[in-house]
């Protein structure tokens, strides 16, 4: 047999070696956009966070990454950060101050739960860099919406920046339903890449 008899021999196997090799990545690359997908759809999500509501938590414009899944298995803890249909075309992030059946006042910039005094120590850069008057303004519960504790199937929720935001004082309660995800850490800008607390 000479060479030119054995490349011609080769070429089919290579056709065929090649169609193999494509189908593999054909298929690989369905399974990573099926499991990206999924993964975007039902475990994650990520968000752009407009405005100043969440200083200095979390800046205007940061990128932030949305654990959708843990909701559907555990409940709203105290102080986490949420995504939450606010309207039908805005969603909110704030963080978690009450939890169904509890009792919830401000006096002299403490937060007092069900009579206990609570440290939020994710204010302590704001409350410095705030020299007038209080940075959470007085308040109860039934004053700001007619119920004295937190009902059950809702939380109460204040943004970060008192001075700055909309939140359950103006909204109202959010119902856990309406809750999208716990907001797990910041990605954009890199340099300001971190976990929430």
């Amino acid at each position: 047999m000479n060479t030119q008899e054995t490349s011609q021999l080769d070429n089919p196997k290579k056709k065929s070696l090649w169609k193999k090799n494509m189908w593999v990545f054909t298929k690989l690359v369905a399974v990573v956009l099926v499991v990206s997908f999924l993964v975007r759809g039902f475990l994650f999500t990520n968000y752009i966070v407009y405005g100043q509501s969440m200083m200095p938590t979390i800046h205007d414009g940061e990128r932030i990454i949305v654990n959708k899944i843990g909701y559907e298995i555990t409940e709203p803890n105290r102080f986490d950060l949420i995504i939450f249909h606010a309207t039908e075309d805005s969603d909110y992030i704030k963080r978690v101050i009450g939890l169904p059946g509890d009792e919830i006042y401000y006096d002299d910039d403490t937060l007092y739960i069900n009579d206990e005094a609570h440290d939020e120590h994710f204010l302590k850069v704001h409350k410095e860099d705030h020299d007038h008057g209080l940075f959470t303004e007085n308040f109860n519960l039934e004053e700001m919406t007619g119920e004295t504790t937190v009902p059950e199937g809702y939380v109460f929720v204040l943004g970060d920046n008192r001075q700055n935001s909309v939140d359950s004082r103006h909204i109202g309660f959010v119902p856990v339903e309406e809750i999208v995800g716990q907001a797990n850490m910041a990605f954009w800008p890199p340099k300001n890449i971190r976990f929430f607390k």
